[in-house]
């Protein structure tokens, strides 16, 4: 889920956080991918097409495609993708998992109304509701990616918080989901629409979380207790409190704490043991592998092993797995021109917290300077 209504609230609060770009313009850049997120899409988009594809066994194969040519479309266009699976998930995480249990369990019940009804619209949307990324469709795809020279890492926990880290870590420039929980584990830049389809002709859209909180006029802690009260997978949200609502408590009270305090409990009901203060926690501090212990490598691209784990029984056609194979080798070999932020470091722009510090500081100097001799202008360090 993610963080329910974040990137329309930013779009409508915050819309200069937000830049469409092509992804030709990423050309450079490093990019850790969330996998399961990826799969997820290419196990949808497929069924949505009307194609499912599997192998002899009659298994799907959609997953494999999908990492196959789209990792080939973001290497030709001058990426460096590594993937990120996810781990264990944390135990709070127990109850939202269940939720997306008890769903399927409701889908698969519509779905068998529905081809008893032989209502085609539905029985293809109760399908998609059906759709789950299992182990073995990511250990499938950590095969096809070490055979195509592109790194992977196995997140101790969830994906998006070691994503987060190898961003603040310098190791990559950006986290690719579409989950914005991205941003609440801190990752600086979050792409979302980076491993769609080509053919849906959607721009990637770049969120920049100094600006977030710029525009938001919040500090990271800040906006940690506003995605908690729009709603994560971590717990309960308020009843009765929406994205508007929320962002006005956490400007005005700027933590939830405070925000419990002055709330009308008779209109707004707090969820029963409501484990608030632990999901802070696990946004702040999350179970990550420490980045500098991870190495990245992109190497070359094994054909033969290509063909014989993709063609045969997987039924994948042996020229397009060939000239696949070409292009990755192709993009690697070929002599690329560096970026030119790449010789520079970019500081980012500090967040709304740390402007007011710097603010109330100015004034407590300035004011403790007045009427001393001499105390004319106030000098401060130079930048």
């Amino acid at each position: 889920m993610g963080i329910l209504g974040l990137s329309k609230l930013i779009a409508d609060i915050a819309p200069l956080a937000v830049k469409e770009n092509e992804i030709k313009n990423f050309f450079g850049r490093k990019v850790a991918i969330d996998a399961s997120m990826s799969l997820y899409q290419f196990l949808i988009a497929v069924r949505s097409e009307g194609a499912q594809l599997t192998d002899a066994a009659g298994e799907t194969t959609s997953h494999l495609m999908g990492t196959f040519y789209r990792t080939i479309r973001l290497i030709e266009n001058g990426i460096k993708p590594v993937y990120v699976f996810d781990g264990k998930p944390p135990e709070m995480k127990s109850g939202e998992l269940n939720k997306r249990a008890e769903k399927r369990e409701e889908a698969q019940k519509s779905l068998q109304q529905a081809e008893e009804a032989g209502d085609t619209e539905n029985i293809d949307k109760f399908n998609r509701r059906l759709v789950k990324v299992l182990p073995i469709h990511n250990e499938q795809c950590k095969n096809l990616l070490k055979l195509m020279g592109v790194p992977y890492i196995d997140a101790p926990c969830e994906a998006e918080a070691q994503c987060a880290a190898l961003v603040k870590s310098g190791k990559v420039y950006a986290t690719a989901t579409e989950d914005m929980d991205a941003l609440t584990f801190g990752s600086s830049v979050l792409l979302r629409h980076m491993t769609f389809s080509e053919a849906r002709k959607m721009p990637i859209q770049e969120f920049h979380l100094s600006k977030v909180l710029e525009e938001l006029e919040l500090t990271h802690s800040e906006f940690i207790d506003l995605c908690i009260l729009l709603g994560c997978d971590y717990c309960d949200s308020i009843r009765g409190i929406g994205p508007k609502r929320a962002i006005d408590l956490i400007k005005q009270h700027r933590n939830i704490e405070t925000i419990i305090k002055n709330l009308d409990l008779k209109k707004y009901s707090l969820p029963e043991n409501w484990p608030f203060q632990e999901a802070r926690r696990l946004f702040m501090e999350p179970q990550v592998a420490d980045p500098e212990t991870l190495q990245l490598k992109w190497t070359d691209p094994d054909e033969e092993a290509l063909v014989k784990y993709l063609c045969g029984d997987k039924n994948f056609n042996e020229e397009r797995v060939r000239n696949g194979a070409k292009k990755l080798a192709k993009a690697r070999t070929g002599t690329t021109q560096g970026r030119l932020d790449s010789f520079f470091k970019v500081l980012p722009s500090p967040s709304a917290g740390q402007k007011r510090k710097s603010e109330d500081s100015k004034t407590t100097a300035a004011a403790g300077k007045k009427g001393k001799k001499g105390g004319g202008g106030f000098k401060g360090k130079p930048k």
